[in-house]
């Protein structure tokens, strides 16, 4: 099985625990980059395989010395969870060696009319856990995605609560950042939205990011506060995963961050710029409420973007329609029932 970007990998997760569950008499071999390895430890039945995209695996000589290093592990059905070009590679080479295959349908010509400025159908696509699960079916497998199963919650090392400290009573995550612009909150919305909740001394509100430029922005975020923190830079992935299992909620953009918190079992609220979660990309197991979408009234051709890169004139400004005070307003009561 076959997977991507951080985002696609953590949409994975939550399927397979269920799967496994359901299923335990099913070997499972996830292969990803060796980065993702911490988001499926501690699942049963479940084992690794490390896509060395930069040298072993590298190019399509590096497809086949793959393609002979999995054949060794015995598979018997490939579930191509991604389908792009090295994944049918792999995959067409075991439907020749006569093992069964099947790949996700990402409905590209669905999602194309919902986000088309005229003519468009608004209305709600399969999740891409309903995508996943539906590649586990045609290999025989079904599997029931409401019966969600969620690790517990990490013991925090001495290292984690060096940084964030001994007497923190609610975290509350905050992942201000996304790939692309039309799915960015504007920073200074954000920075009311920080300033509000850090009124209340028994939050302890954590930003997530990374990279040296958005470092010194969430510098700058926290800087007012004194239980405001920015984690980015400070943890390595295993870290980071086991803090965000501690949070009581996630505040984050369309982005992997909000798929990271989910398959953790965090409830997550999510804001939508250009995009919008018709197209089947809200977090695992999160109500539609959690979800904070711009004003389409205002801004009629919404959604612009599957993914969020593409620009539309005169689109920039949408996700001024969400207010600060509607996002303080659901954390605080997504927090009250925690």
């Amino acid at each position: 099985m076959r997977l991507s970007a951080m985002g696609d990998v953590a949409m994975t997760v939550p399927v397979l625990r269920a799967f496994v569950k359901q299923h335990p008499q099913v070997k499972i071999t996830v292969i990803s980059r060796p980065f993702f390895k911490p988001f499926f430890e501690g699942i049963p039945n479940l084992s690794f395989f490390a896509f060395d995209e930069k040298e072993r695996h590298k190019g399509f000589l590096g497809l086949l010395r793959l393609f002979q290093d999995l054949k060794g592990l015995q598979i018997d059905a490939f579930a191509d969870l991604h389908n792009v070009l090295r994944s049918k590679i792999i995959r067409n080479l075991f439907a020749l060696s006569g093992k069964k295959i099947a790949s996700v349908d990402k409905g590209r010509a669905e999602k194309k009319v919902l986000t088309q400025p005229e003519n468009k159908v608004f209305q709600q696509l399969p999740t891409m856990f309903e995508r996943h699960a539906k590649v586990f079916e045609q290999l025989g497998f079904t599997v029931d995605l409401s019966q969600a199963v969620f690790p517990e919650k990490a013991v925090l090392s001495p290292e984690i609560l060096a940084l964030i400290g001994t007497n923190y009573q609610k975290l509350i995550g905050i992942a201000p950042f996304a790939q692309y612009d039309s799915k960015m909150y504007p920073l200074d919305l954000m920075q009311q939205v920080i300033d509000n909740l850090a009124l209340d001394t028994t939050n302890t509100i954590l930003l997530f990011g990374g990279g040296k430029k958005e470092i010194k922005i969430l510098n700058s975020l926290a800087s007012n506060n004194k239980n405001v923190l920015n984690m980015a830079g400070q943890l390595k992935l295993q870290q980071e995963l086991q803090l965000i299992s501690n949070l009581g909620v996630m505040l984050s953009m369309d982005s992997g961050n909000a798929h990271i918190a989910a398959m953790l079992g965090v409830k997550v609220i999510t804001l939508w710029g250009a995009t919008h979660p018709f197209a089947g990309f809200l977090p695992f197991n999160q109500p539609n409420e959690n979800a904070l979408v711009s004003d389409r009234n205002q801004f009629p051709k919404l959604p612009t973007s599957v993914y969020g890169n593409k620009k539309v004139d005169g689109y920039e400004d949408v996700m001024r329609t969400i207010l600060p005070e509607t996002i303080v307003l659901r954390i605080k009561r997504v927090l009250l029932n925690h």
